[in-house]
C-alpha cells in the first residue's frame, strides 16, 4: 500500500528513517561504542608502554638522551631486530628483557582488541539482527506498540506486567538505545510503513497500539494495519477530536484520547473520593470497552428521539448509523433514530431488550455472520456480498442465535468466542432445532488445538475454521466448505 497517496500525509521528523533501508533491529547500537572503547584502550596500553621504557632508559643509562630512549624503546617493543644504540649497562640489559617480555604480551592484546573490533564492525550488527529477528518471529498472538512515547511506554509496562508478549515500533534512535538498555524486543523504523510492521509479526499479532503524536501519523498505521491484517484489533491515540471519524474509517477499532482519560480518572477518583460516585452513570472502564453495533426496535425508547439525545440518555459515543443497508460514520447529531436503525455506540449503556432483527424476508442462501468485531463484521459482509450470498450480521451470540432461527440462512458463520454466548454454545442450540439441520455452522477460532476443533464438531459445528491474516483465504476456505456440501450461493 502506498500511503504517499492519501490526502494527509504524516509530519516530517528530522530523526525518522525516510527508507525502508532504514530498518533495522536496533539491539547492535552498544557494539560500536564498545568497540570504540576496546581501540581507546589499546592505544593507551601502547603509549603507556612507550612511556615507560624510555623513562626507564632515561634513569638506568645516563648516556641515554630522551630521543636515545625513546628510539631504543620503539625498536625493543616491536622486536625489530636492531642492536643497541649505544653500549648498555646490566641493569639496562635487564630491563630491555623486561620491556621486552612486557611489550610483546601488549602488543598481543592490542592486535587481539584491534581484530575483535573489526569483526565486531563487520559482523556484529548482522548477527545481533538476526538474534532479535528469531526472537520475534517466534512471537504469536502478541500486541504491537507503534511510539515509545510516554503513552506508549505506560502501555508497553501494562503488557510486561500482565505477562503478554509486545513489540516495539520506534524510530527515534536515542530511544532505540534506551529501548535496547532495557532488553525490549523493538524494530527500528518508521511505524508508517509496512515493512516495519511486517518485520514486527504484524500478520501473527492480536493487537496494535498506533500511539505516535500526531493523527495525521497514527491514520496511516491504522491504514496499513487493516489492509496487512484484518482480524487485528487496533486503538489508536487521538490528538483531535476532528480526526476520530477519519481514523474510525481506516480501521481502528477504538481510538483513545490519553489526556481526555486521564482528565476522566481524575474526577472519577475525586468524586469517589467525596462519596459522589454515583453521579457516574456509567463504570470508569468503560471507555476502554470496544464500540458495538446495536439495533432499535419498535418498542425501544430511542425510537423518534434524536442522535444527540440517544448519545445523552445512554451516556455513550454513536460513531455510526447503519440505516437500509447505508453505513454514515460521525452522523448528523439532530438525525431522528426510526425502528430498524443501528447504532455503533462506544462507552455507554444500552436497553437490554431494545435490540430486534427486522423481520423482512430475503433473497435465498442467506449467511449470518456472528462476531463482536465491527471491523470484522463490515470486513466479511463486503466479502461475501462479493461471493453472491446476502449476509446478515450480528454482534453478540444471543442476537445472533436469534438471527438463525428467524431467517433460516444456508450457513452461519460464528465467531468462538462471543461476549453472551460462546459459538459452541449456540452450535448446541441450533442442533436441538430440527428445522435448522440444513444450516451449515462454521466455527471461527483462533485456536488451532485438535481439541477445540473435536469440540466444536461435537456440539454440530459443520466446520471448524482458523482464523488467519488473510480474510480472502478464509471467505475461500468456507465457500468451497459449502461447495462441498452441495450448497451454492444463488
Amino acid at each position: 500500500m502506498s500511503t504517499h497517496k492519501h490526502p494527509i500525509s504524516p509530519q516530517p521528523h528530522a530523526h525518522r528513517p525516510h527508507s525502508s533501508d532504514r530498518l533495522v533491529f536496533a539491539s547492535h547500537l552498544t557494539s560500536g561504542v564498545s568497540s570504540r572503547r576496546r581501540i581507546l584502550t589499546a592505544v593507551g596500553l601502547f603509549l603507556l608502554l612507550i612511556l615507560f621504557g624510555t623513562g626507564g632508559y632515561v634513569l638506568i643509562e645516563p648516556a641515554y638522551s630522551w630521543f636515545d630512549a625513546f628510539y631504543m624503546t620503539v625498536i625493543t617493543i616491536t622486536t625489530v631486530g636492531f642492536g643497541e644504540i649505544k653500549p648498555l649497562s646490566t641493569p639496562g640489559r635487564l630491563f630491555t628483557t623486561v620491556l621486552i617480555v612486557i611489550g610483546f604480551s601488549s602488543l598481543a592484546y592490542i592486535a587481539h582488541s584491534l581484530v575483535e573490533s573489526l569483526l565486531e564492525t563487520f559482523s556484529g550488527k548482522s548477527s545481533e539482527t538476526k538474534k532479535m529477528r528469531t526472537k520475534i518471529d517466534k512471537l504469536h498472538g502478541h500486541y504491537i506498540i507503534c511510539g515509545f512515547g510516554r503513552v506508549g511506554e505506560a502501555a508497553a509496562q501494562h503488557f510486561a506486567k500482565a505477562g503478554a508478549d509486545y513489540v516495539i515500533v520506534e524510530a527515534d534512535q536515542a530511544k532505540c538505545q534506551e529501548l535496547h538498555e532495557r532488553k525490549e524486543l523493538f524494530v527500528e523504523g518508521d511505524a508508517t510503513h509496512e515493512d516495519a510492521l511486517l518485520a514486527a509479526g504484524i500478520k501473527r499479532a492480536a493487537g496494535l497500539l498506533a500511539m505516535l503524536n500526531t493523527d495525521p501519523e497514527n491514520l496511516f498505521i491504522v491504514l496499513s494495519a487493516r489492509e496487512l491484517n484484518p482480524t487485528l484489533r487496533i486503538f489508536s491515540r487521538l490528538s483531535t477530536p476532528s480526526s476520530a471519524r477519519k481514523i474510525i474509517q481506516a480501521g481502528a477499532d477504538q481510538v483513545i484520547s490519553p489526556y481526555k482519560s486521564a482528565g476522566r480518572q481524575v474526577a472519577d477518583d475525586i468524586m469517589r473520593a467525596t462519596g459522589r460516585a454515583s453521579l457516574f452513570d456509567s463504570p470508569p472502564a468503560a471507555s476502554n470497552a470496544p464500540p458495538s453495533w446495536y439495533k432499535v426496535n419498535k418498542s425501544s425508547s430511542l425510537a423518534g428521539k434524536t442522535i444527540q439525545a440517544a448519545a445523552e440518555s445512554h451516556n455513550a459515543t454513536i460513531l455510526g448509523l447503519r440505516r437500509e443497508g447505508q453505513d454514515t460514520i460521525q452522523p448528523d447529531p439532530q438525525t431522528i433514530l426510526h425502528p430498524g436503525d443501528q447504532l455503533l455506540m462506544q462507552d455507554g449503556r444500552h436497553e437490554t431488550g431494545s435490540a430486534e432483527v427486522p423481520a423482512h424476508a430475503a433473497p435465498p442462501r442467506k449467511i449470518v455472520i456472528i462476531d463482536d468485531n465491527p471491523v470484522i463484521i463490515r470486513l466479511y459482509n463486503r466479502l461475501f456480498q462479493k461471493a453472491g450470498f446476502h449476509p446478515l450480521c450480528a454482534s453478540s451470540g444471543k442476537e445472533g442465535l436469534q438471527l438463525i432461527i428467524n431467517e433460516e440462512p444456508t450457513a452461519a458463520v460464528i465467531d468462538y468466542h462471543l461476549p453472551d454466548l460462546s459459538g459452541i454454545e449456540i452450535c448446541r442450540e441450533i442442533r436441538k432445532i430440527s428445522d435448522l439441520g440444513h444450516v451449515q455452522l462454521i466455527i471461527f477460532t483462533a485456536d488451532e488445538h485438535q481439541e477445540v476443533r473435536n469440540q466444536a464438531l461435537a456440539a454440530g459445528a459443520s466446520e471448524v475454521v482458523v482464523k488467519s491474516a488473510d480474510a480472502a483465504a478464509i471467505i475461500d476456505r468456507v465457500i468451497h466448505h459449502l461447495g462441498a456440501a452441495h450448497i451454492h450461493p444463488s
